[in-house]
């Protein structure tokens, strides 16, 4: 007898991350960007004469201590895919060319110093060779590794590279994840065997919460943030004067999808000290400041302070663009502020990114301004909302204290005043303005074609906007033009008009990721989306899901209206873990409960956790695994694979600047 759910096929690819972030050429020419307008290079030059960070102290810090470097310029995987291009931003050097502001060209420029460095004695730091760091603690028989980069591939070759400088046999005894982002974790398995970790030769240590967020937080809204990344990192932009020059927080992501191994000891609160391989670490919790879940850690022997990425040699984002949760300013500060009474004794601050500071009382002061730094963000965006000031009234405020604005670690490089200023509305405030004009407005597209003809239709308002670019109104043009581009998207005049307006504001941008932003805008009106390359995380990313959040992520991907007054009741139950899942598919949703049994399932899938990985990471059938004696069905299955018939895929390359 057949059986209509055998012959389901069901592979959900679960596979959801925050971007593509490859260092590959683009799959198609790049459009020709333009030069910088007369008005650009007045902004730029503006910015030159009133930098006020000419001191020579980063210069020289980013360079302190460099023993070794790459000496084949090009890392690739055993399949020959190009992971790292040590000489991809060479051309990020000298005076900033005018399609660049010169003071986001003074950061990228200490941000390709590259190569294995000496922190203090048995500290090291791979940095360069990501967008994050790598550092290796000499323990007495082996060496703590604190973040291991984004891909296994550049995290091998920046552990052979420290090794053989350091004429070191010893091996890897211990990784320490300082928080749960993926390009601090990702290349975890280019330095360690997690069958060691298995047996308790190698721990890995991680702050409470880890695994949770570092699975879950791009898994939901995964499609959404992962297109919005290649925006924010601009990863279809060539590195060149006129495209990519770094990130901010560093210079790229290498090239591949990152492991995951789940830590074994979890640090809980602050205080918590941890001997390992004869080093201590003593831990400060940080939950909830960049990363939900995070600490820094002191190493009181060596008196030298691991920041994670609590403090930056930038600001850092409250909001973060590419979307996520808006991070809590004012407890960002007052970890910060903890940090220089717990460790007074420092004379070393290093961080997940960036370079280290030197010097008690450098590194006190470098930690007060970035503790004022996020307190001011949120106290004066709460100041002018209590002022009775709107969102975005509030993200051009121009205020910012004379002494921050002189410090390059409290300038926007990554996150920028205006955008964090708006996120610490949105974090106590939300969206709404409270304005009930604005309570339901009408749809982009909707709301674009009313606009063109009250001003006089598309031709006007071309006119009115190479009027505006003449004059250098950017973000006028790029506000009024981008009507017409949404009422009528084959408007080849307008669409190369924003473009144009887009690109002069890139260039124009303190923020690499602002930069990105518009000239990836800019791009994509001139020549369409463009694939990406590699995905930002892979298999390990669904193991680490639990099943509640893998069922969660299989039902926001139903098509709600085709399921709509369907109903089904499936049990699930996982032969290995002893749990049971009830799935109960009404009114277009399919809630999952932990330990309902349905008194009347429609149908019963009785297999172990390994069996549905393979469904969902292997493309497994379930004749394949019912044949295998992996899978059992009992009852009516038609429920079940109405269900799975009707999970969609997201486009990953939607259309951001046109409808």
């Amino acid at each position: 007898m057949k059986n209509p759910f055998v012959a389901t096929y069901v592979g959900v690819a679960l596979v959801a991350g925050s971007a593509a972030f490859a260092q590959q050429a683009p799959t198609a020419a790049a459009p020709v960007s333009k030069p910088a307008t007369a008005a650009t290079e007045r902004a730029n030059e503006a910015v030159r004469k009133a930098m006020a960070m000419a001191d020579k102290q980063d210069f020289e810090d980013a360079t302190r201590g460099k023993l070794a470097e790459l000496k084949d310029p090009l890392v690739k995987a055993p399949d020959g895919r190009l992971v790292w291009n040590t000489q991809r931003y060479d051309f990020v050097k000298g005076d900033a060319p005018a399609t660049v502001n010169p003071s986001l060209w003074r950061e990228q420029k200490l941000n390709t110093a590259q190569g294995l460095f000496k922190v203090a004695d048995g500290i090291y730091q791979i940095r360069g060779y990501d967008m994050a760091n790598m550092t290796l603690v000499e323990g007495a028989s082996g060496w703590i590794v604190i973040d291991t980069l984004f891909t296994e591939e550049m995290a091998r070759a920046g552990l052979k590279l420290a090794m053989e400088h350091l004429r070191s046999t010893k091996p890897v005894v211990a990784v320490i994840y300082t928080h749960s982002h993926v390009d601090h974790f990702g290349g975890v398995r280019g330095v360690l065997d997690e069958a060691d970790v298995r047996s308790g030769k190698v721990k890995v240590i991680a702050p409470e919460g880890f695994m949770d967020n570092a699975v879950a937080e791009n898994v939901l809204a995964g499609n959404a943030m992962s297109r919005r990344a290649n925006y924010m990192y601009g990863i279809t932009l060539p590195a060149n004067d006129k495209g990519s020059v770094g990130t901010g927080l560093g210079l790229a992501l290498s090239n591949g999808a990152p492991g995951l191994v789940p830590p074994t000891h979890l640090i809980r609160k602050t205080g918590e000290e941890m001997t390992v391989d004869g080093v201590r670490f003593q831990f400060q919790m940080a939950q909830d400041s960049e990363a939900p879940s995070e600490f820094m850690i002191y190493l009181p022997d060596k008196k030298a302070l691991c920041l994670s990425e609590v403090a930056n040699k930038l600001m850092h984002n409250v909001y973060t663009i590419r979307g996520a949760k808006v991070r809590d300013a004012l407890s960002w500060s007052k970890y910060v502020n903890e940090t220089l009474d717990l460790y007074p004794d420092a004379e070393v601050a290093f961080a997940s990114h960036h370079w280290p500071t030197w010097g008690s009382a450098n590194v006190r002061q470098y930690l007060a301004n970035q503790r004022d730094t996020y307190r001011f963000l949120h106290d004066r965006a709460l100041h002018l909302a209590n002022k009775g000031q709107v969102m975005d009234e509030i993200g051009n405020e121009p205020f910012f204290p004379k002494e921050l604005a002189k410090d390059a670690s409290s300038h926007g490089y990554y996150g920028t005043l205006s955008h964090n200023l708006r996120g610490v509305y949105n974090f106590y405030l939300g969206y709404y303005d409270a304005n009930p004009a604005t309570l339901h407005r009408l749809p982009p597209a909707d709301a674009a074609k009313r606009y063109v003809a009250a001003m006089g239709g598309e031709a006007a308002v071309v006119a009115n906007g190479k009027k505006a670019f003449d004059e250098g109104d950017y973000r006028w043009v790029a506000e009024m033009v981008n009507h017409v581009v949404f009422a009528n998207p084959n408007n080849a005049e307008a669409r190369a008009l924003q473009a144009d307006a887009l690109e002069q504001l890139g260039y124009q941008a303190e923020s690499a990721t602002w930069r990105n932003a518009y000239l990836m805008g800019a791009m994509e009106l001139r020549a369409g989306p463009r694939t990406s390359g590699a995905s930002s995380s892979g298999p390990d990313t669904v193991r680490g899901m639990t099943n509640e959040l893998l069922f969660d992520y299989i039902a926001l991907r139903l098509d709600h209206q085709k399921t709509d007054g369907l109903k089904s009741a499936i049990s699930m139950v996982f032969s290995d873990t002893n749990e049971v899942w009830a799935l109960e598919l009404s009114n277009s949703v399919l809630n999952n409960t932990k330990g309902r049994v349905l008194k009347n399932p429609d149908v019963t899938l009785t297999l172990t956790r390994p069996a549905f990985l393979a469904m969902l990471l292997q493309g497994k059938k379930v004749p394949e695994l019912v044949q295998a004696g992996l899978l059992k069905v009992e009852g009516d299955p038609k429920g079940f694979a109405a269900v799975v018939s009707n999970i969609v895929e997201f486009d990953p390359i939607f259309n951001i600047v046109t409808p």
